[in-house]
């Protein structure tokens, strides 16, 4: 027995149940049917009544049905060749004759064997019509018509399973495809979030880095608040990796401590941003209001990768950060002074995740050269009130001052007068760090 391409065992009670089931009516109905015949004779039959190859005939259905699963196509054969001969040789036409040639004819149709299955069934009336003509018996012909509409009944139902059961792993398959999807955005957004974070903490250190080994031996003190920078930098690295790199372990060690980013912890930003050489301005127009969480998280990513491109690469002197709180959306624009683009230059890894982040949350982003010179990063972010009860946020003051380049943070771990927000009082040599293609990597 040839086997199909794939053959499968549907379990122990697909494979056997549906045999066992048939066997048994064949069995019941061919008793009753001896029986019935013992009790009232019909002396004018032509049939030959059931002896031990009438009952091997009639056993042979259940039994392929056994190894329907194997090859569907070779069952139905089998059982049509059963059906053929046990007719062909006179037996009696007893209730369940058929029953087990119905269930593989409806197995192989549900298969997608619709076609060899139809080839079966003309080849098996072929020859039992021949069959009888050749033996010189009546062909029941009234009976042709309901024969016809039950194997076309038989032949609808297995193709209806089959849409069925396609259908449904249709649908699965697309869960799945959903699911995948999915995680792949997910995998992006964390991508995303591992760029911004090293980028700007390690860009951040590397400034800090170049100070200290500068003023190492005219500046000691001033050398000592660099390092004490860095070791706050490095301390904030490497808590932002470990929440993130476990998401994507799926384990969290503990929960997080630290809320998410957001523009409330901008002008901590912009002092990091200052004490590594920059001078940065933020201006606000319009109220400061709550923002939905994604729209927070995205504006805060955004000028935290906008600022970290300008100190590699756009060589600037100042830059400025404008906030326009609108009424259902937030403008951000980041405009630097520096070199701006390189003819012919590409958007890279740090463009390109802003700008899937923007889009992400429904807005937009463009970058490129700035009205007058240097580079501008410009967002549109959708941001809808959530509630118009809540109280908008703090005002903000004006446009903040020009800070010049020297303070750093202290760190309350090292430095005991130092509270939060509180900022050294060293001044800090600015040390640029010249790309060798300005703006060729934003």
């Amino acid at each position: 027995m040839t086997a199909d391409r794939r053959p499968r065992w549907g379990g122990i009670a697909r494979t056997l149940v549906p045999a066992l089931v048939v066997g048994l009516f064949t069995l019941g109905g061919s008793a009753f049917y001896a029986v019935r015949t013992a009790q009232y004779p019909t002396p004018d039959t032509t049939a030959l009544p059931l002896d031990g190859l009438a009952a091997v005939l009639l056993a042979v259905g259940p039994v392929a049905l056994l190894f329907r699963h194997l090859n569907r196509v070779v069952a139905l054969t089998v059982c049509a060749a059963a059906v053929v001969v046990y007719l062909g040789l006179g037996y009696p036409l007893v209730g369940p004759l058929g029953f087990a040639f119905a269930v593989a004819l409806v197995s192989a149709v549900a298969a997608g064997r619709h076609h060899r299955a139809l080839a079966v069934v003309v080849v098996a009336l072929g020859v039992l019509l021949g069959w009888l003509l050749v033996a010189g018996r009546p062909v029941p012909w009234p009976a042709a018509g309901p024969v016809l509409a039950w194997l076309a009944a038989l032949v609808a139902g297995g193709a209806l399973w089959r849409v069925r059961r396609e259908r449904t792993a249709q649908a699965r398959r697309a869960a799945e495809a959903e699911r995948r999807r999915s995680a792949d955005a997910e995998r992006l957004r964390i991508a995303q979030e591992l760029h911004d974070v090293l980028g700007h903490h390690v860009s951040l250190i590397n400034v800090q880095a170049g100070v200290a080994l500068y003023l190492m031996d005219d500046d000691p003190e001033q050398a000592r608040t660099a390092l004490t920078e860095i070791k706050r930098a490095s301390r904030d690295l490497l808590r932002e990796m470990r929440s993130t790199l476990g998401v994507l372990r799926g384990v969290d060690e503990q929960a997080p401590r630290a809320p998410t980013p957001g523009l409330d912890r901008l002008d901590a930003l912009l002092d990091e941003v200052r004490a590594a050489g920059l001078p940065v301005r933020r201006d606000t127009e319009g109220g400061p209001r709550p923002l939905p969480t994604g729209v927070d998280l995205a504006a805060y990513r955004i000028v935290q990768e906008s600022l970290t491109n300008t100190r590699r690469h756009a060589r600037a002197g100042t830059a400025v950060v404008t906030l326009r709180f609108g009424a259902d959306a937030l403008d951000l624009t980041v405009d630097d002074d520096g070199a701006g683009p390189a003819p012919g230059a590409v958007d890279g890894t740090g463009l390109t995740g802003m700008r899937e982040r923007a889009r992400s949350i429904g807005g937009t982003l463009t970058a490129g050269p700035g009205p007058e010179r240097g580079f501008r990063v410009r967002a549109h972010l959708p941001a809808p009130p959530a509630d118009p009860t809540t109280d908008p946020g703090p005002a903000d003051h004006g446009p903040a001052d020009l800070v010049a380049p020297g303070p750093l943070a202290a760190d309350p771990a090292t430095d005991p007068a130092a509270g939060p927000g509180s900022s050294g009082t060293v001044t800090q040599a600015r040390v640029p760090d010249h790309p060798t293609t300005p703006g060729a990597d934003r």
